[in-house]
């Protein structure tokens, strides 16, 4: 009787949300999170992708490094191999753990500027030569930039500076082709000078002499000479004005200005090309192309004039009415894009409500689009949220505008996608980056941790969807940035202590409802259940979801959680959050339809041909074979003959010589490090016994498998040889690779 009451108290919960009787307790400060992220509470004493290096001088200038990679290069570097490089890989393995503590608390700074103070603040008396020897370390750094942390003024960062980075590539090939112009046509109007009557006059010919020979020539005698039976000027007028007109334009033209002539008298002022509106970027690219193709008209001309092709009658009809109606994205890609990053906050302000339109029009522009909050309430008396839906489904509504290159993640995982968006920016046309950064959200979790579990819970799935890709949605359309894409929820090894001190370990799925419980604001949508109350009618929230309408009537969902002191608690969930969870399972699962996972189509088609198949087989087995025997008379295949003993089994086949060319681990001698895993948890996966093994090595680079092996504390990794023979920089490391085969 009292689990029928404790189990109606509960199910009274799931259905209303009102807490009625006990046993049924408010989750409000009692510092909640879900169980899987109880190992994630101090974030400055794990190696991960934050910070990030914005490397602005040195061999990798323009690129996202992660801060953890640039230590890992240093170490290979400087510190040996073996027990005697030991000590200096620790002190520069705590020098990047101070870093991370600084950039975490706020600091924003140089790579070089926190590398010298985290370097004076591990100076102690018992080691006073700690900060020299890692001060020398930073000093041979062969980069530096901005390190930015996973915090709310990093995705515009990073994306911001990828975006210049794409402009000067482009900046230098538009100067590269300018300047030739230029050069080429001031030789056309110096060699007409030089011809002219006017350019064989004494005083010119005695100017460009000069120097000690001006005494010695009689200029007047060689100018009657020279311009005996010579035109007045060899260009024709109509050629001379073109030529002069469009090395005019050149010289001026506002889009990438000479930076050693900013700011001399009559050099234009550089355009700026990063907004934080949409309607500002419009205006203003709309407004500059009347100019733009001006430019353009003039490159036109001057590559005609300079190979001596322009033909009046053919070429003059064209350019009288050449315009901005006649620009060709080829034409459009040689000038800078457009970014906008819209602050946070700004969304729906007026000044950017034509975010559709610039996008679906075509322009060069770039946007980027944050979300701190993935709460939204729905219509007025209402009473439950659609949870997000604008945000979340944004850049797949843009995906259907057909030329917009789109990247959506969340900010724990921008630097996973950067060579994603740098991509975007080589995309002849519009770009969307839709970021969810985590700090609306109100709990105790850092902005990292807030911003993957959006991702890891799909409420703000990662994926990107590339234009020019291929000819297919499955080519252009990608979602492999997502852990466990082919899963509903991505699953992870749960390991705890029992009652009575024992390991144990259960798979555990990562769901929206776990996300959600992250967040104060939702607390009303949880209870807490004492372990004393704990019964079989309460089924973990992904089993409910699989469970049909009659079951799950039955039951009652809860989520896995740990408090302050790690202790392990049931939370049930009410419907009106579990409705939530099922509408952004279905959002997930067309997401997956079009990156070409489970897609119901092909499933179909496959059943049906299936369906084909088994009846054919099936009359196949009631037709016996011309000349065959009855099956009734056919004597046992398996018996053996009478008075004659059983052949002997098989022996058991030997085990496989293992391949020298595929990459393997010694899991069995793994130490659990994780160090292969913070390269790329794809690739490296831990088994039952939190040893390493190799899950995919198509997940992966091999450069990756390279460096993971260089960096194992024992040595047990063994890349192989590579298997994308166009990998870059395959002949280093394969010879790197060579003292792990």
């Amino acid at each position: 009787m009292d689990t029928v009451a404790r189990f109606d108290e509960q199910r009274l919960f799931f259905s209303t949300g009102r807490r009625h009787g006990e046993g049924l307790d408010a989750v409000d400060g009692l510092g909640l999170r879900p169980a899987l992220l109880a190992g994630y509470r101090d974030l400055a004493r794990l190696r991960y992708d934050y910070p990030v290096v914005l490397v602005g001088t040195g061999r990798d200038a323009g690129e996202v490094r992660a801060l953890s990679s640039v230590i890992d290069d240093v170490l290979r570097e400087v510190a040996p191999r073996g027990l005697e490089g030991e000590k200096l890989r620790k002190h520069v393995l705590r020098l990047e753990r101070e870093i991370r503590a600084l950039t975490a608390s706020g600091a924003r700074r140089t790579l070089a500027e926190l590398w010298g103070e985290a370097a004076q603040r591990l100076a102690s008396p018992r080691d006073p030569s700690a900060q020299e020897v890692l001060a020398g370390i930073g000093d041979k750094l062969d980069l530096d930039g901005w390190v930015a942390d996973c915090d709310a003024g990093m995705p515009a960062d990073v994306v911001t500076h990828l975006w210049q980075a794409a402009q000067k590539r482009k900046a230098k090939a538009f100067r590269r082709l300018v300047d030739r112009l230029v050069v080429r046509l001031s030789d056309i109007l110096r060699a007409a000078f030089i011809q002219s009557a006017v350019g064989r006059q004494p005083e010119t010919l005695r100017a460009t002499l000069g120097g000690s020979y001006k005494d010695a020539f009689d200029f007047g005698a060689m100018s009657k000479l020279l311009t005996r039976n010579v035109p007045h000027d060899e260009l024709p007028p109509a050629r001379r004005q073109r030529i002069e007109w469009a090395l005019q334009v050149l010289q001026t033209q506002p889009f990438y200005v000479d930076e050693h002539l900013a700011g001399r008298p009559g050099v234009p002022e550089q355009l700026a090309f990063r907004f934080t509106d949409c309607a500002s970027a419009a205006e203003a690219c709309r407004a500059r192309l009347p100019k733009l193709a001006e430019v353009v008209k003039a490159i036109a001309i001057a590559e005609l004039e300079a190979d001596g092709r322009y033909a009046d009658a053919k070429h003059d009809p064209f350019f009288a009415h050449f315009d901005e109606s006649a620009l060709t994205p080829e034409d459009v890609v040689l000038f800078p894009d457009y970014l906008v990053c819209i602050p946070a906050g700004e969304n729906d302000a007026p000044r950017n409500a034509g975010l559709m339109d610039i996008l679906s029009a075509g322009l060069p522009v770039k946007v980027l689009v944050e979300t701190t909050d993935l709460v939204e309430e729905a219509s007025a008396g209402a009473g439950h949220f659609p949870f997000g839906v604008r945000a979340a489904r944004l850049a797949n509504t843009a995906t259907g505008l057909g030329g917009v290159y789109v990247v959506q993640t969340a900010a724990s995982n921008l630097y996973a996608m950067r060579e994603r968006v740098a991509k975007a920016f080589a995309h002849h046309g519009a770009g969307l980056f839709s970021v969810y950064v985590g700090t609306g959200a109100e709990g105790a979790l850092p902005t990292y941790l807030a911003a993957a579990a959006a991702m890891e819970s799909r409420a703000f799935p990662a994926f990107a969807y590339d234009p020019h890709a291929g000819a297919t949605q499955a080519a252009r359309f990608a979602l492999e940035d997502n852990p466990q894409p082919e899963a509903d929820w991505p699953v992870e090894p749960l390991e705890y202590a029992d009652e009575a001190l024992q390991r144990v370990r259960q798979e555990m799925p990562f769901t929206i409802a776990d996300f959600m419980l992250c967040d104060r604001r939702y607390a009303s949508h949880f209870a807490r259940i004492p372990r004393e109350r704990w019964n079989d009618a309460m089924v973990p929230a992904d089993e409910w979801l699989a469970l049909d309408a009659k079951r799950a009537g039955d039951k009652v969902p809860y989520v896995l959680a740990v408090d302050g002191e790690d202790v392990l608690q049931r939370v049930i969930a009410d419907s009106r959050l579990m409705q939530t969870v099922v509408r952004y399972r279905t959002f997930w699962h067309r997401l997956q339809e079009q990156g070409g996972i489970h897609n119901s189509h092909a499933e179909i088609l496959l059943a049906r041909e299936k369906a084909k198949w088994e009846e054919a087989r099936a009359k196949e087995r009631e037709e016996p074979a011309p000349g065959s025997a009855p099956a009734a008379a056919a004597a046992p295949a398996t018996a053996p003959a009478a008075g004659k003993a059983a052949e002997p089994p098989a022996p058991e086949p030997a085990e496989p010589q293992r391949n020298p060319d595929e990459a393997w681990i010694e899991t069995s001698r793994c130490p659990s490090c994780n160090e292969c895993q913070n390269i790329n948890d794809r690739m490296f996966k831990y088994n039952e016994n939190k040893q390493a093994y190799i899950a995919d090595v198509n997940a992966g680079t091999y450069r990756q498998l390279v460096e993971a092996a260089e960096i194992c504390q024992v040595a047990i990794i063994h890349p192989g040889k590579p298997r994308n023979p166009n990998e870059p920089g395959l002949a280093e490391l394969v010879e790197r690779a060579k003292a792990f085969l």
